[in-house]
């Protein structure tokens, strides 16, 4: 465990760790302070940041088994202690980290008797497993266990649907939530004028506290930065009376006839997330510091295949929507 000194600062906004700690592999936990607010301040920032680290940080989880041997969920296996369903809900808990996007595959092959436990899983390289020691099955004969694995990175809580009898395969449900629980208090001083805000943050261990607060501003930045845009940025068209959002073929005229107008201030007012790229292409160019169409330009298309999980058919993408709306392309080399 780790504890600092609480000093207020009466100058600029500042934010500190003051306590963290690890209680296993699966449970980190950090104190943070943020100060000097005004008085209602914290309260504002506090709720702000916990629905943020709470709803809005993706996690990575196992979401569907297959296995050939079992006739349904409630079914035993021969030389397996476990049922099938007590083998769904151990695997339900196993605490994956990835950068992995959209979904993926591993299995279990395994022959007893032995433990079985989550370093037994094979796993594509991008996932790791933060508690190898898991429990997932004891095999108390020579049996064979071989089961598919659909690892899945999302975000918030997914309930499980009915089984997939077609290909043999059972749902889990996902709690993709990385933060497990998160408090935040408030701490007046100053005859009350002044607050310094508490957040204390839980995570699995696939973040720590500390990449969560991180992660948790970020997200919250992302949604606000669209509404420090000039008015032109919003593209409403607006009378008297009513005012109506345009249309997106509107959006992209409205955008091309400001681009010829003033090209490199447009470029960086319209953000990549206004375009109709693919998650797994928004998710690639977010995480290379790419947010604007002017970041974009900025690379060569030689640049953007050095992006991790980038490939030829995502910059063909990408340079499709670019000429079909805006007629512009990107430099080769």
């Amino acid at each position: 465990m780790v504890r600092e000194k609480v000093s207020v600062s009466t100058r600029t906004l500042q934010w500190k760790c003051v306590e963290s700690r690890i209680d296993n592999k699966r449970l980190l936990y950090g104190r943070f302070i943020l100060s000097p607010l005004i008085k209602g301040q914290a309260d504002t920032i506090g709720i702000a940041m916990r629905r943020a680290l709470l709803g809005e940080i993706e996690g990575t989880c196992i979401t569907r088994v297959k296995s050939e041997k079992a006739s349904h969920e409630y079914s035993t296996i021969g030389g397996i202690q476990e049922s099938v369903h007590d083998i769904l809900m151990n695997l339900k808990e196993i605490v994956l980290s990835s950068n992995l996007y959209g979904t993926s595959n591993a299995f279990i092959s395994i022959k007893g008797p032995q433990h079985v436990t989550a370093k037994d899983i094979i796993l594509p390289p991008h996932v790791q497993i933060i508690d190898s020691t898991q429990h997932i099955a004891w095999l108390t004969e020579p049996v064979d266990l071989c089961i598919g694995l659909k690892i899945e990175r999302n975000r918030g809580y997914f309930h499980k649907v009915d089984p997939n009898f077609d290909d043999e395969s059972y749902p889990i449900d996902a709690v993709f939530m990385p933060v497990r629980n998160v408090n935040h208090s408030i701490h007046s001083y100053g005859n009350q004028k002044k607050e310094i805000l508490f957040l204390e943050i839980w995570t699995n261990g696939s973040l720590t506290p500390k990449e969560a607060l991180h992660e948790a501003a970020r997200i919250l930045i992302d949604f606000f930065i669209p509404f420090f845009h000039m008015e032109e940025e919003n593209f409403y068209l607006a009378d008297a009376e009513h005012t109506i959002s345009l249309s997106p073929a509107l959006f992209y005229d409205k955008v091309t006839q400001l681009i010829k107008n003033n090209k490199k201030l447009l470029l960086k007012s319209i953000f990549i997330d206004q375009l109709e790229f693919p998650p797994k292409i928004y998710n690639c160019l977010k995480n290379s510091n790419i947010f604007t169409l002017f970041d974009l330009f900025t690379n060569k298309q030689e640049d953007l295949l050095k992006i991790e999980h980038f490939h030829r058919e995502d910059v063909k993408q990408i340079l499709g929507i670019l000429g079909k709306y805006f007629a512009l392309s990107l430099p080769k080399t």
